[in-house]
């Protein structure tokens, strides 16, 4: 936590620690600890698509400084132009952030997509600051429409601090814009009530400028003003207040400098103030101003040890009630790490194979996307990681251009980042419940868990269920994947499986297990399952479409690309029936990863195992005696066995698992588990084990050290079948599809190649022990020049962008 100094202040301020400044951090503290409001940013694989494309997305979410740990999983809603909902999706998150895509509909008329993406627990804040974005769909026929739309500026004044006060001097920011929210160059003329010249001013940059003015709550101040259409208008400036307090600030080298001035008439509770800065929930500074003598005093902030972001100043009277406040934008140089970009090996004639490296000098965890496409394409450059995080994110309204004040550290660039403060909202605090120490009100609780099979046991009265009761349930995915759940079920009935992650449907087939002979307990027993992917009510409002489309659509979607290439739309006519696919038979060990295996557990990244063919398995004790030196680098202890293989009672050992000079996590049935658990479980119930070298992102830490993942016996390696069992049907997360890349050196395909998309990974994964990973793709038919961009976080939060011309 930063450390917050008491500084001396100029020019006659005097500076104390008051009661209710240590009371005002004592909260904030609280609320850095465990109110801090989630911010997002999505990097998509492209800006422009077509009809019946995928939309490519990888999901980063912080709070505060820092990446979050609050959620566990994410919520994006699709909209078409009028606003309907399209799709509500749910992802998990993984080491705070998540993958998705969508399918734009092969009919689908607009020229935009919306999309507003949360979490749960960004509902319990503003809702201003949900991320939203409207995605460019090309060649749709927009509906003819005769008018013209006329051009309507709307100008508005933003007094420095909150108010203008009567008797002092102020800033006055002003911003005009269009219909669209988009920047309008103006100038105009202040006059007074007998139509005398106060000032004059002219927009400086987006639409936005600044002016100071002398208020008197005696005169009504009016402005002429002609934007840059021509139109002429005329506006009223706000009405100065008969009392209050202004306070002033700017940046200036590593220090924020202030000025707080008052009436010369104010009241008792105006000459003895406080002021206090904040970021990121926590007080970075604080003093009270004693303004008994004087109508005004300056001081100083440093800023060198502070992070990039906003900071919130804010002036309280004499009964800690706010009189005025500031916001201002800080940036330092340690909110980005450096990936590097090589290109190993560059070829840009048609379906020839590319490789690029990245490489992370970092030894922290790092998890990066990256997309490589067609450089001829359109896209947008006015929002990034960067902006998004650090700014958008924090701040109400529309920011023209906000990437652009990350691309330079000049002055110029500064003071057009300091009129964007002034001139957007920022209400992060209640202050009132913060002064009297109250705790805000969350509606939702942390979404700290996956999806969830819960319910309840009936029986009526007919059957007790006794003490260690259990229910075996095998879980078929939609997707052929089987997994199984020994799950406790309570005297009470109730039953409560959490931390499991499946996508699309999966029916449960479900039986109490009883002592041989007691058949009755089944027989009278009635089980109701709860929905168990976490829901929110934020589409509540609308009918939700079912998840997915049909599984034709799906891969013609992931297979082709019919959309914008140099400036215009190409036609392929492709269908499936022009594709040629030369096939390989699947390996036993491909077989048994396809049936046991979901999700991240897919990952080829390490060693598979088939026990369930494996006769040396059958002759093992346990696990640890199975792997022993079957894994480079991975030590086992395992217990000394004595005569008949019973462990040695002088033996202190007990078994543990080191890898990669650490613990790898334990999973089973790809839930976590530990060591013990493995020890107890007999090699004959055990089918298929991996390990995963690290990191492993299906862990929900870093996964630094790898992962086991054991795999029992299910479906018909359980049971000869789950016919006659008791089955029920839940919804787990929104479909998820690899991104396709075709592989030359196995196909070709007789269709031309157009893909604009040539390649997405939304988890590109590096640590101190692998600091460097290839990227291979193989160009398409048109493409001449490549556009990289790789975005990302590291395990510390900060923040990386590199982009990158192949040509």
């Amino acid at each position: 936590m930063l450390k917050r100094k008491l500084l001396f202040l100029h020019f006659g301020m005097l500076f104390s620690l008051a009661l209710s400044a240590q009371n005002i951090d004592s909260v904030l503290s609280l609320y850095h600890d465990n109110y801090q409001p989630e911010k997002l940013h999505l990097h998509f694989d492209k800006d422009v698509y077509t009809k019946g494309e995928t939309i490519w997305f990888k999901a980063y979410i912080r709070a505060g400084e820092g990446l979050s740990d609050y959620s566990r999983n994410f919520f994006v809603d699709w909209y078409d132009d009028a606003g309907q909902l399209i799709s509500h999706n749910v992802h998990p998150v993984f080491e705070s952030s998540a993958r998705g895509q969508f399918d734009v509909p092969a009919a689908y008329a607009g020229e935009t997509i919306h999309l507003k993406a949360y979490t749960k627990w960004m509902l319990n804040f503003d809702t201003a600051f949900i991320y939203t974005k409207d995605i460019q769909i090309a060649g749709t026929t927009p509906p003819k429409n005769t008018r013209t739309p006329s051009l309507a500026t709307t100008l508005r004044f933003f007094p420095e601090g909150g108010d203008l006060v009567n008797g002092v001097s102020s800033n006055i920011a002003f911003m005009a814009t269009n219909q669209s929210g988009k920047p309008v160059a103006v100038r105009g003329a202040i006059l007074n009530s007998k139509n005398e010249l106060i000032d004059s001013f002219v927009s400086v940059h987006d639409g936005m400028g600044l002016f100071a003015i002398d208020a008197s709550a005696k005169e009504n101040y009016t402005c002429n003003w002609v934007d840059e259409y021509g139109t002429s208008h005329t506006s009223n400036l706000p009405a100065a207040k008969n009392t209050g307090a202004v306070i002033e600030s700017k940046l200036q080298d590593d220090k924020i400098v202030f000025v707080v001035k008052r009436p010369a008439d104010a009241a008792p509770n105006l000459r003895s103030l406080h002021i206090i800065a904040s970021m990121n929930q926590q007080m970075v500074f604080s003093a009270a101003v004693n303004l008994g003598s004087k109508t005004s005093s300056a001081g100083q902030i440093p800023t060198d040890k502070l992070s990039t972001g906003v900071v919130q100043l804010t002036l309280f009277d004499a009964n800690w009630l706010p009189v005025a406040e500031r916001v201002m934008f800080v940036k330092s140089d340690q909110y980005t790490f450096h990936p590097e970009i090589s290109i190993a090996t560059k070829r840009l004639d048609k379906r020839l194979k590319n490789e690029i490296d990245i490489v992370v000098p970092d030894t922290l965890l790092s998890n990066l996307s990256v997309s490589i496409t067609d450089a001829g394409l359109s896209y947008d450059t006015s929002t990034n990681i960067f902006s998004q995080l650090l700014l958008q994110g924090d701040i109400k309204g529309y920011i023209h251009n906000a990437a652009s004040y990350f691309s330079k550290d000049d002055e110029t660039t500064r003071s057009n980042l300091d009129l964007v403060m002034l001139t957007h909202g920022w209400r992060r605090y209640k202050w009132d419940d913060i002064v009297k120490g109250k705790m805000p009100v969350m509606p939702y609780a942390i979404d700290s868990d996956y999806v969830r099979i819960k319910g309840k046991v009936f029986t009526n009265g007919q059957a007790t269920i006794k003490p260690g009761q259990n229910m075996a349930i095998i879980m078929l995915g939609k997707d052929s994947s089987k997994q199984y759940f020994m799950v406790p079920v309570n005297p009470n009935g109730a039953f409560n499986q959490r931390g499991i992650i499946f996508y699309d449907t999966a029916r449960l087939f479900y039986q109490l297990l009883t002592e041989k002979g007691d058949k009755k307990l089944n027989d009278v027993a009635m089980v109701k399952f709860d929905y168990g992917l976490p829901l929110v009510p934020y589409a509540m409002a609308t009918k939700l479409p079912r998840f997915g489309e049909p599984d034709s659509a799906m891969i013609r979607n992931s297979l082709f690309y019919a959309g914008l290439m140099k400036n215009r739309i190409l036609d392929t006519g492709f269908t499936l029936k022009e594709v040629t696919v030369q096939s390989k038979i699947k390996s036993p060990g491909d077989i048994m990863d396809e049936k046991y295996t979901t999700g991240l557990f897919s990952s080829k990244n390490g060693y598979a195992f088939d026990v369930l063919h494996d006769e040396r398995a059958k002759s093992q004790l346990d696990i640890f005696h199975y792997l022993q030196n079957m894994v480079p680098g991975m030590a086992m202890s395992i217990p000394i066995l004595g005569q008949n293989g019973a462990e040695d009672a002088n033996s202190n050992n007990v078994p543990g698992i080191t890898w990669r000079d650490g613990t790898p996590d334990i999973f089973l049935n790809e839930m976590p588990s530990d060591v013990e658990r493995l020890m107890s479980l007999q090699m004959a119930d055990i089918a298929y084990i991996k390990v995963y070298r690290p990191p492993f992102m299906g862990s929900s830490g870093a996964g630094v050290s790898g992962a086991i993942a054991v795999y029992t016996r299910k479906s018909g390696d359980l049971a000869n079948n789950v016919k006659g069992l008791n089955n029920a049907l839940i919804t787990g997360y929104s479909p998820y599809k690899e991104f396709y890349s075709p592989d030359y050196s196995i196909f070709q395909s007789r269709a031309t190649d157009v893909r604009s998309t040539l390649y997405w990974n939304p988890y590109v994964l590096t640590d101190k022990k692998n600091k460097s990973v290839k990227l291979e793709f193989y160009n398409n038919d048109v493409t001449k020049r490549m556009r990289i961009v790789l975005e990302g976080v590291n395990a510390s939060g900060k923040l990386a962008r590199v982009e990158k011309i192949i040509e």
